[in-house]
Formats: C-alpha cells, sequence, structure tokens
C-alpha cells in the first residue's frame, strides 16, 4: 500500500465555505421544540461539500442532530471520506459537536480530518482521544 500523504492545509477560504454552508444548512433546521437550530458542513477528501441540519421529534430522543444528517448526505452522495468539519448553532457562533456526534464523525473521517471548534482548529483525535473504532471490532 503507497505512503499517505499528508493532506494539504485548508486555506482560509476552505474554512469560510464551510462557514457558510453550515450557516445555510442550519436555516433548514427542524427545531420546533427546542427552538435551536443547528447546521453542520464537511468537505470530503475528494472536495465534494456534504451538509445537514438537526431534524426534531416530539419523542426527544429520537432527534436527528445535523452531523447525523450529514453522515446521511455523505453516504447519499457517494460516500467517502471526511476531510473537515464546521458546526453552527441559530446565531452563527461555532458549535463542538456532542460526544454521539464525535463517534460518528469519527467513523467516516479520513486520516487528516479537521474540525472549527470554539477552540480553533483540531484534529479528530483532540477531540475524541482513544476513540472506539471499526478497528477494535477486529480485534
Amino acid at each position: 500500500m503507497p505512503e499517505q500523504l499528508p493532506a494539504t492545509p485548508l486555506s482560509d477560504a476552505d474554512w469560510e465555505r464551510l462557514r457558510s454552508a453550515a450557516t445555510e444548512a442550519m436555516t433548514h433546521a427542524y427545531a420546533p421544540y427546542s427552538k435551536y437550530p443547528v447546521g453542520a458542513a464537511a468537505l470530503t477528501e475528494d472536495g465534494r461539500l456534504v451538509s445537514g441540519c438537526n431534524v426534531e421529534n416530539a419523542a426527544y430522543g429520537v432527534v436527528l442532530c445535523a452531523e447525523c444528517t450529514l453522515i446521511g448526505e455523505l453516504h447519499m452522495g457517494g460516500g467517502g471520506r471526511l476531510r473537515a468539519f464546521y458546526c453552527v448553532d441559530g446565531s452563527g457562533n461555532i458549535l463542538m459537536p456532542c460526544g454521539r456526534c464525535r463517534q460518528l464523525l469519527h467513523e467516516h473521517r479520513g486520516p487528516d480530518l479537521e474540525l472549527m471548534t470554539t477552540s480553533g482548529i483540531k484534529t479528530m483525535e483532540q477531540v475524541l482521544p482513544d476513540a472506539f473504532g471499526p478497528d477494535n471490532l477486529l480485534r
């Protein structure tokens, strides 16, 4: 297997494109109960943009986070691995994915996934250290 080269660093324009896409996705959120719309956007390793929004349900436990619908769009669009991720609230403020969504992003990440966080750009390993994933199931 050929050695994987490090990904080219994302530009400020790439991060702005993600912020804008996440903000647009947030406008489609279905949040009648919490009144807390969320949008998420990601770039895949092959440069595609995928996005998602939260979709609430009267049975609160079956709410879909924005990251869930983003991963659905990823697979509907042909799959692939995530390279960069951005999430915003209804005011456009950066949001950190919850623990469940960090696990979901971990499962679909490329080796160089970066996330925009409230503390700046972080790697997946920084936001979910010692993660459990598919490799653990092969042991």
